[in-house]
Order: C-alpha cells, then structure tokens, then sequence
C-alpha cells in the first residue's frame, strides 16, 4: 500500500493579499480531505498502524485549528460585506455558506470521535462500529460526506462569493482584513524588515 502521505506544495500566499491566503486554506483543506479518504481506505484495508495514527493526528490537527480559523475569517470579512452589497442570489449564498460552517463542524465532530479511536491504538473505526457504535452500514459514509460537503462549499466560495467582494473591496480594506488574519493568528503583520 502508498504512503498516507498526501504530495503538493503549499501554495505562495501573505496576509498582503487575503483572498490568496483564503484560496492557500482551501488548498491546505483539499490535502487533509485527501489524506482523510486515504486513511479511510487505509483503516478498512489493513487497519491502524502508526502511519494511520501520524496521519489521523494531520487531519485532526488541521480541522480543529486552521479550519475554524479560517471560517472565522470568512464569517468576519468575506460574508458580512458580501451580505451587505451583494445581489439577492449572494445574499442567499451567504446564508448557504454559513450553514455550511455549522454543518462541517458538526459533522467534524463525529469523525473528530473516529480519528482519536485512530490516534489511540483503539483498533481501527469499522472494527468500533461493528462493534455497535454506530448503525452505519458503511464506516466511513460519514467522512466521505464530510468531504463532499467541504469541496461544494470551497467551490461556491471561490466562484461566487469571493470574487463578488474582492472585486469591491478596495486596497484599505483588503489590507486591514490581512493584518486581522494575521493578529488572529498571532503573526505580526507585515513582518519586519
């Protein structure tokens, strides 16, 4: 079997252009949703291993810190000026959207259960749910839903809603978004010369 190892750069983006850096967080998601279907397949083929651990602790890491981070980026900066000025059909994007957020976060959290299962030896999660954890005929239904939902809702986000503000965002704007970001991250922003 491959390695869990999801190859790919990570794309060139500063807080100087924030919709690079939010295009940068879709890219770094599409990677852990990647590694996320392959442990799936990895979990129903052979089992945990310490791969599968290192690799459940990567998607983990990603979609409890730099998920949220993210989308709190959006729901302060993206969505309210898109809600502000956009035409009915943004306006309606953005209620999307941000039920989006809500339904990712509740869905991450079932498998967020799933992956410490992983992450502590507990045997692998099909072997939890035969075991009468969960109904589910498919194991990993849950995750691959999750991802489905992640990558229509990064695609409505980048051909609908960013365009729409970046295109009437001006540079002031834009540049305190980034130095927001940034402090959220707590990155000093810009850096010193």
């Amino acid at each position: 079997m491959p390695p869990l190892l999801v190859p790919g750069s990570r794309p060139a983006a500063s807080f100087d252009e924030p919709f690079e850096m939010l295009a940068a967080c879709h890219g770094n998601a599409e990677r852990m949703l990647r590694l996320l279907e392959r442990l799936a397949a990895r979990l129903a083929e052979t089992g945990g291993d310490e791969a599968a651990q290192q690799a459940a602790r990567d998607v983990v890491r990603y979609f409890d810190i730099a998920a949220p981070a993210h989308h709190e980026d959006e729901e302060r900066h993206v969505f309210p000026a898109l809600a502000a000025h956009g035409t009915p059909e943004q306006k309606h994007l953005v209620e999307r959207l941000k039920q989006d957020h809500v339904e990712m976060s509740r869905r991450w959290q079932a498998i967020k259960l799933d992956l410490d299962q992983v992450i502590n030896g507990q045997g692998t999660v099909k072997t939890q749910r035969a075991a009468g954890r969960d109904a589910e005929p498919d194991a990993f239904a849950d995750w691959a839903g999750f991802a489905t939902l992640y990558r229509a809702h990064i695609e409505a986000e980048e051909s609908g809603a960013y365009p729409a503000v970046q295109a009437a965002m001006d540079e002031t704007v834009r540049t305190e978004m980034g130095r927001e970001m940034a402090k959220r991250r707590s990155v000093r922003w810009p850096p010193e010369s």
